[in-house]
């Protein structure tokens, strides 16, 4: 038997958490969000502040960060890159430094991958990937509560559909990590980074997942119980978004495509390009979550926040 893995202080890649940390951070999210519907949301982070570093614009991370840690009883602050100056007024790690003597974590949404990862060494404190290039765990937490409020992940079918980006490396991180069957359907020239493939193929054979992989998106979604996709064009991408509308247009989500998987539940993290990788008769049909996945992102994080914060050292 192999020895039990041990959460990691922070929260930058789901393929470092063990499964029982993740299932636990997924329990407390549903009960999490019970108890925001009755009402009555816990103080338990009382006296606790996040600092959260944005590079990138941001409505539902933004909001829902500094909401929950609102509701939870902590504080959060907005630090812009123009004001902070990494970089330019001082090194990352430095930052980072600094930022664990004031505060009790830290939420950094930026390009470089690296940046993220160079905070969380420095930093005595948490630090939670709010979003990179690479990867988005937070999003895919989210999506693995909208997908549990309504199946068994085990026994699941998700098909991504569209580009290999940031959503689908966490969702392909997560299902490795706690099984079900992920059909990735990608254009051979947009699958999700090597490193991030070889890694979610190590974690899946320890846990059992199914991970298929096509070029073929009817072939993924054929009795699919969930269809996810997200946009064609990501931020710091936009001189490519008509050469990527020409390679996507097979890959859009819409009816014809929805005839495939006819009892499927659609997801999609938003924001949403309608009529580009999902069609609005799709987006805004009965089969539609998505909006129950955004309101998700709240949930999953304040619990997320409390399994980091309620005991990280000031």
């Amino acid at each position: 038997m192999s020895p039990q893995r041990t959460a990691p202080k922070d929260f930058v890649s789901l393929a470092d958490w063990p499964a029982d940390a993740l299932r636990r951070i997924l329990d407390r999210a549903h009960e999490l969000k019970r108890l925001y519907h009755r009402g009555d949301p816990p103080q338990t982070l009382r006296g606790r502040t996040l600092a959260m570093y944005f590079e990138k614009p941001s409505l539902r991370t933004h909001v829902t960060f500094e909401a929950g840690m609102t509701q939870l009883g902590g504080h959060a602050i907005l630090l812009r890159p123009e004001q902070v100056g990494i970089g330019t007024r001082e090194t990352a790690a430095d930052v980072a430094r600094n930022l664990s003597r004031w505060v009790h974590g830290i939420v950094a949404r930026t390009y470089d991958h690296s940046l993220v990862e160079e905070l969380a060494a420095a930093a005595a404190i948490p630090v939670i990937n709010g979003l990179t290039d690479l990867l988005h765990p937070c999003q895919a937490m989210a999506d693995l509560q909208t997908i549990t409020e309504r199946a068994d992940l085990a026994r699941s079918v998700v098909a991504y559909v569209g580009d290999g980006n940031n959503v689908a490396s966490s969702l392909l991180n997560a299902i490795s990590v706690l099984g079900g069957e992920l059909r990735l359907a990608t254009p051979r020239t947009h699958l999700p980074a090597p490193h991030v493939r070889k890694r979610a193929a190590e974690l899946a054979a320890r846990s059992g997942a199914r991970i298929v992989w096509t070029d073929d998106p009817v072939e993924a979604v054929r009795g699919a119980h969930f269809v996810y996709t997200d946009v064609w064009t990501s931020m710091g991408q936009e001189e490519e978004a008509e050469q990527r509308k020409a390679v996507f247009e097979p890959f859009q989500v819409n009816a014809r495509l929805l005839s495939h998987a006819p009892e499927a539940w659609i997801l999609h993290c938003l924001p949403a390009h309608r009529g580009e990788e999902i069609t609005s008769d799709a987006l805004d049909g009965p089969r539609s979550i998505v909006f129950d996945q955004a309101e998700n992102r709240l949930h999953a994080q304040k619990a997320i926040l409390e399994a980091l914060l309620g005991c990280a050292r000031a």
